[in-house]
């Protein structure tokens, strides 16, 4: 059967609001030209005029978060242990097992923006689209922020997933989530509203937190959800790996068996 391939990754760049403004990557771009004295460094008696057309390699210097593009997280991001006590993974250590499996995506665009969705808005939504959670299924989350990556409001777009909606996936067997926002939890502008009123912490990143109780890793900053169906595709997820980091970048794709 003939396998298609969907990209569900954004890409790592400059120049658009992918993050808040503290926290955004920096990438320094050298072309052939700009390069080729380095590269004739390397080998003595060898002269800039003697490359091909004068050129050295393109390279690329970045400055970066292990949290810019599209990454997937640890639970040692999320807190210092995991499963009621334990150390929690570092991104090295996430079982590769976790990060290519069946896709679910729960279509939550309707949500306005800094809703926390719930562990009913789940089952709602598994029994709209006739799923029930499998093991090691990963499940995605399409929110309003999906097209909106890149432009001002993007970071304050979409809704987010509640402790408890983190929860009832977790506690069926799923290991590996993502979102199209920026963040697996509601907007941060929104909560500290809320904060601000109720004066309650455990809303602070209590999706995030539900990994303090049942370990998982989250995909965030997904791309491209809206083009997929509900299940009937693989995602593959795996993580660059980088010793002890609390996230790797993920090239995310949807693999399809038409």
């Amino acid at each position: 059967m003939p396998r298609r391939i969907v990209d569900i990754s954004v890409p790592l760049e400059m120049g658009v609001a992918s993050d808040p403004p503290p926290l955004l990557p920096q990438i320094t771009y050298i072309d052939q030209k700009a390069s080729a004295e380095g590269m004739v460094a390397f080998f003595p008696g060898l002269e800039t005029n003697q490359l091909p057309q004068g050129e050295g390699w393109a390279i690329e210097m970045l400055n970066i978060s292990t949290h810019n593009g599209t990454h997937l997280d640890a639970p040692y991001h999320f807190h210092s242990t995991m499963n009621n006590g334990e150390r929690a993974i570092t991104i090295d250590e996430v079982p590769l097992e976790w990060c290519f499996n069946p896709g679910v995506k729960l279509d939550f665009r309707h949500f306005e923006d800094g809703y926390v969705a719930t562990a009913n808005d789940v089952e709602a939504e598994l029994k709209r689209i006739g799923h029930t959670i499998q093991p090691l299924d990963i499940v995605v989350v399409n929110t309003s922020a999906g097209i909106r990556y890149g432009k001002d409001d993007y970071v304050a777009k979409g809704c987010g997933m509640g402790r408890e909606a983190t929860l009832y996936l977790l506690e069926r067997g799923v290991r590996v989530t993502g979102t199209d926002a920026w963040s697996w939890d509601a907007p941060f502008i929104y909560t500290a509203q809320k904060f601000a009123e109720e004066h309650d912490p455990s809303i602070i990143w209590e999706g995030h937190r539900a990994g303090m109780e049942i370990g998982y890793c989250h995909i965030e900053k997904l791309s491209n959800l809206e083009d997929l169906p509900a299940t009937g595709y693989e995602i593959s997820c795996f993580p660059y790996k980088i010793k002890g980091a609390s996230a790797g970048f993920t090239r995310a794709v949807a693999i399809f068996e038409d």
